[in-house]
């Protein structure tokens, strides 16, 4: 079936392809651009991914296998449907209530990600989230990138300095300087891609290295830029991930006694009325703010910035949210959203394509297949300060989408928004007072309310 040219002015409507369009698509999306570069930026989102899982498993007893086969498929779909490196990442406040409340078991875990998926679809199918997309001002989604991205930033501090218990998502008092999850392996790791991935390079960087001609400026950027060659391909964030199971082996070698090969028996989760209540009540409605800010409008804003050829909706992106949940919870696996945090942190090590989060996806079929959640064992041991720098840039990267609010308005929004998500630790609460003041500035520019504010300035003066 060919593109309907009634939807050709329409970047929100889906577009209809013939099977061989398909392929193409499919093939251009899952391009591997770069080997190790693609490897290296899936693991940008694991400092995220892996605490969240880990948490859930040893608090509640989530089937790890289960989850790891489900994201697995996720992963692979997202990549090559969006064509870039789309992240798939637990719901953090489902997570957080089911870590913190006794009574919020994995039935009301589950509950929680079904009906905050239907809804999402809900959204996606109406047309509605595509309105939301359209209406929210850019700075108020600058704001909530900012809060995240320091909030992942502010966390992946604690992981680095604190000794953590994610069994109860507390900290147990302050990391030692020295041995395998010490101080100085996090700072070692963190200088490690400081050097190797730097702050990232500008567009302009790029066109001046282009540009340079034979001179001898030339020539010294041209050296600089082969300098610059040698250290970006070396996987930074694959070393640090490779290191950090290496770690995990040595601090406990008894672990590989407790694999058992094959994958976690896949069942489906019994939920009762009552868990359908408290998994909405305590897990619904505080995770759908977050997760429509930031899991698909921060998503589709920062997805345009990093790669404006590439054309998908909120409405997409809203849908494949929902449909992951109402399919892989009825099977107990973790609620999962995408999330403008790990899309920053997989591009800001390398990632480019859908091939990017393929690879990581079939890493993680593979794992839940043949370990299943005897995995747990060695994820229990991995270095937490090493997960805390990757987070760290993670975090770092996402924040800095927001350095193009270029006037004083914009940056006084954005960061009103910012402050709100983060000492309240909601983002609803920042988005509501992000707009407010949005529609106050915009209010007060209006010609009349100016000219009616100069003569009573001038009158009481």
């Amino acid at each position: 079936m060919e593109e309907d040219p009634s939807n050709a002015d329409d970047p929100q409507a889906p577009k209809f392809t013939s099977p061989s369009g398909v392929f193409r698509r499919l093939r251009t999306n899952l391009a591997i651009r770069s080997k190790w570069g693609e490897i290296n930026g899936a693991m940008g989102d694991l400092g995220t991914y892996i605490p969240i899982v880990l948490a859930l498993t040893l608090a509640k007893d989530l089937n790890l296998g289960t989850t790891l086969i489900f994201t697995g498929v996720y992963n692979m779909v997202t990549g090559a449907v969006y064509g870039v490196p789309m992240p798939v990442q637990p719901m953090k406040a489902i997570a957080a209530a089911g870590i913190s409340s006794a009574d919020f078991g994995i039935p009301e875990v589950m509950a929680a990600g079904i009906c905050t998926g239907g809804i999402l679809v809900l959204l996606g199918f109406t047309g509605l989230m595509r309105l939301v997309y359209r209406l929210i001002p850019l700075s108020v989604v600058r704001g909530i990138q900012l809060s995240q991205g320091l909030s992942f930033a502010m966390t992946a501090v604690k992981y680095i300095r604190k000794v953590q218990d994610f069994s109860k998502s507390k900290s147990a008092g302050n990391r030692h300087w020295l041995g395998l999850d010490g101080l100085v392996l996090a700072i070692v790791c963190a200088c490690f891609i400081v050097v190797v991935n730097g702050a990232g390079e500008e567009k302009e960087e790029r066109e001046s290295y282009r540009e340079s001609g034979d001179d001898i400026e030339g020539q010294s950027s041209a050296r600089k830029r082969n300098w610059k060659k040698i250290m970006t391909a070396l996987p930074s964030a694959f070393i640090i991930f490779l290191l950090g199971v290496v770690l995990a082996f040595i601090r406990e070698p008894k672990v590989v006694r407790n694999f058992k090969f094959g994958p976690s028996s896949i069942k489906v989760v019994k939920i009762s009325r009552h868990a359908w209540k408290e998994g909405f009540i305590k897990g619904t409605i505080p995770q759908l703010p977050l997760s429509i800010l930031n899991s698909v409008i921060a998503v589709c804003k920062l997805s345009y910035d990093l790669f404006p050829e590439k054309d998908f909706s909120a409405t997409s992106v809203a849908v494949t949210v929902g449909l992951m949940n109402l399919v892989g919870c009825w099977f107990g696996a973790m609620p999962c959203c995408h999330g403008a945090g790990g899309l920053a942190g997989q591009y800001k090590f390398g990632g480019r394509s859908g091939g990017c989060v393929a690879i990581l996806g079939a890493a993680k079929l593979i794992l839940g297949l043949v370990l299943g959640s005897s995995i747990v064992k060695v994820l229990d041991q991995f270095p937490v300060g090493v997960l805390g720098v990757l987070l760290l840039f993670a975090g770092i990267e996402l924040a800095m989408a927001a350095r193009d609010m270029n006037s004083k308005e914009e940056a006084f929004v954005m960061l009103i928004c910012a402050a709100v998500s983060l000492v309240g630790s909601s983002a609803a609460l920042g988005f509501l007072c992000g707009m407010v003041v949005h529609v106050l500035l915009r209010l007060r520019n209006f010609s009349g309310f100016r000219s009616c504010s100069t003569i009573w300035t001038q009158g009481t003066s």
